[in-house]
């Protein structure tokens, strides 16, 4: 019985002994959206050597999820486990809290720049040469020119362009409305396609050969030119354009229950790291440092920029009034049809 007792307090000590002797391992999980994925493949690997650096070779791994943002949000709601979010629309991480509880109501004041450590707008990518002539909003009306971009109820990447080309449209026209809507009923009737998602419509207009212009974040229309520098793509930026925020939160309740709280909010606040940053802009996204963007200055044509709350009043008025069931986007594709 006594020696029993001594061989299975050995054995324990032994177990604990060879757990000390373990380093740690962490995993986050970061629900992107879908244009994200060059991105973060390159953020992450220097934040995860960061991490083991300071916190005695802890090995951090992180995964990604990328999807168009508003299928991301629900598929949290729905219980996926992520840890941190980095959308681009600020209604699919504001869906955590309203809908989830899943994040405090005033998250966007817990990091700079309302949670938001790097921004974009919306660029044109068309064909070799320019063929169509394209330079400006007033330019994807014309009854020959066809566009390419994702469905603005799935993607918040289309939401901006829908949003941007409003708001051109509405400066051009002193503010008649009508005008505008008239405006918007050509501009959604030229789309030959609305996929899911930014990625799928960089494949229709890259692979497929459909289209006249793709329409995305200035960050992604650049990167699709260099990745597909055969094809001589190039890139236009409008006069008039949308500063499209890209917010970020870590998800409260899911690290509490993961474990991962500390790795969660150094990752985010990290990004707002002039190493951080820098690597952003490379991928073509603009930064709030001053120093870094006089830097690449020569990447970031000058336009100007107008803020969704300035032309649209909140994202909540903007949801319901213009891409909810019956809203005007339903009425202008409607109005399209006839």
């Amino acid at each position: 019985m006594a020696v029993n007792f001594l061989k299975k307090n050995a054995l324990t000590l032994a177990a604990s002994l060879l757990l000390v002797g373990q380093v740690q391992a962490t995993e986050l999980l970061n629900s992107s959206y879908d244009v994200s994925r060059e991105l973060f493949a390159a953020l992450n690997p220097p934040f995860e050597q960061q991490w083991a650096k300071d916190n005695g070779g802890d090995k951090l791994t992180i995964k990604q999820s990328h999807a168009g943002s508003s299928k991301q949000a629900l598929a949290i709601l729905q219980g996926l486990k992520a840890d941190v979010v980095t959308y681009n629309q600020v209604t699919d991480v504001q869906i955590l809290h309203d809908k989830g509880k899943l994040i405090p109501a005033d998250w966007q004041s817990r990091l700079p720049n309302n949670s938001s450590p790097f921004y974009s707008t919306m660029g044109f990518l068309v064909r070799k040469g320019n063929p169509k002539n394209i330079h400006d909003w007033s330019d994807l009306v014309r009854s020959d020119v066809k566009l390419i971009l994702p469905n603005p109820k799935t993607s918040g990447n289309a939401r901006y362009t829908y949003l941007a080309a409003w708001g051109a449209a509405d400066n051009a026209d002193g503010g008649d409305k009508a005008k505008t809507e008239q405006f918007m009923t050509q501009f959604l009737k030229n789309v030959e396609v609305f996929d899911t998602g930014g990625r799928g419509a960089t494949t229709t207009f890259a692979e497929r050969g459909l289209g006249d212009v793709l329409i995305s974040f200035e960050s992604e229309v650049n990167n699709i030119r260099k990745q597909y520098e055969a094809q001589g793509f190039e890139v236009v930026i409008p006069k008039t354009n949308i500063l499209a925020e890209f917010p970020v939160a870590w998800v409260d309740k899911n690290v509490k229950a993961n474990g991962t709280e500390k790795a969660a909010k150094a990752y985010l606040n990290w990004l707002y790291s002039p190493q951080a940053q820098t690597i952003i802009t490379h991928y073509y996204y603009r930064v709030n440092n001053p120093e870094i963007m006089g830097k690449q200055a020569d990447k970031f044509p000058q336009t100007e920029l107008f803020r969704v709350e300035e032309k649209f009043g909140s994202w909540p008025e903007v949801m319901k009034t213009h891409f909810a069931s019956g809203g005007e986007l339903d009425k202008l594709l409607a109005a399209g049809r006839k």
